[in-house]
């Protein structure tokens, strides 16, 4: 199979877990009967963005609200679901964690935020993840009736050696869901995921919340699906919204073929290594 639909949820998250979970189901079932394959949920989508939320609205894998809603979905609809992300507790420790249901609603990867988001725009934004959050430290690449994808969660998609490394590695969607900022999004989101896209000729998908002005982080929102010559094929603006995106696999073999950037690679003089 080449053609895959997608389904990216930009939801509009609140201060009200429950809200939010019936928010995302509601949207993964309407992805469904739109016969999408594949459904991607933003980060934080069952939790406000702020440290003290992560806190509060913490769960744990094993007795998850969050995740057995979601896995009772995937199975019910016979779909992938890719968990946006949520503040996961483990052993004492809070992480930023997307998951990756199958269609028989079983975790088959998972991914913990592997850079945090500690940033400082002088006279607009300052946030620091670190201070509540655990960084995690795998690479995250899972196999699916589609092919392999790569794993990442927003701040990852600045790193173009995460981005690479699973390229190298096989996938070939890279997903990141996201809640970039009113001053980091206009600068570089859409740059980003056609950078990403275009630097290792794979499609790259983004999904974030949508724009709520009464929350203390105003999402960018304009969940984006950028293909492997590096063009926008499906973007959001702020708003809540659902996108279907019908994407072809076989469009990375015709652009390696026309266009051999990781062929020409000079792995004599310079390689990206996993540590």
């Amino acid at each position: 199979m080449t053609k895959i639909k997608l389904a990216l949820c930009q939801m509009n998250v609140i201060d009200d877990k429950s809200a939010n979970i019936k928010k995302a189901s509601s949207m993964i079932v309407d992805s469904a009967d739109n016969d999408a394959d594949f459904i991607v949920l933003p980060e934080m989508f069952n939790c406000p963005y702020s440290n003290d939320k992560f806190i509060e609205y913490g769960e744990e894998e094993q007795d998850s609200q969050t995740l057995n809603t979601i896995s009772q979905l995937a199975k019910e609809n016979d779909v992938y679901i890719l968990a946006g992300s949520i503040p996961e507790r483990d052993g004492g420790k809070l992480y930023n964690t997307s998951y990756l249901f199958d269609k028989d609603g079983t975790i088959i990867a998972k991914h913990r935020k592997m850079h945090l988001f500690d940033i400082d725009v002088k006279d607009k934004i300052t946030f620091k993840e670190s201070d509540v959050l655990t960084a995690g430290d795998e690479f995250t690449i899972a196999d699916t009736d589609f092919g392999k994808i790569g794993m990442g969660i927003c701040y990852d998609v600045r790193f173009v050696e995460l981005a690479r490394i699973m390229a190298e590695k096989g996938a070939s969607i890279l997903f990141y869901p996201g809640a970039f900022n009113q001053t980091t999004g206009p600068a570089h989101w859409e740059l980003l995921f056609r950078s990403r896209a275009l630097d290792n000729q794979v499609f790259c998908v983004g999904v974030a919340p949508a724009l709520n002005m009464d929350a203390s982080y105003h999402s960018y929102g304009h969940s984006i699906v950028t293909n492997p010559w590096g063009e926008v094929i499906a973007q959001a603006d702020e708003k809540e919204k659902l996108i279907i995106c019908e994407i072809d696999l076989s469009a990375i073999k015709k652009v390696r073929e026309e266009l051999p950037v990781l062929k020409n690679k000079r792995k004599d003089l310079y390689e990206v290594v996993q540590k």
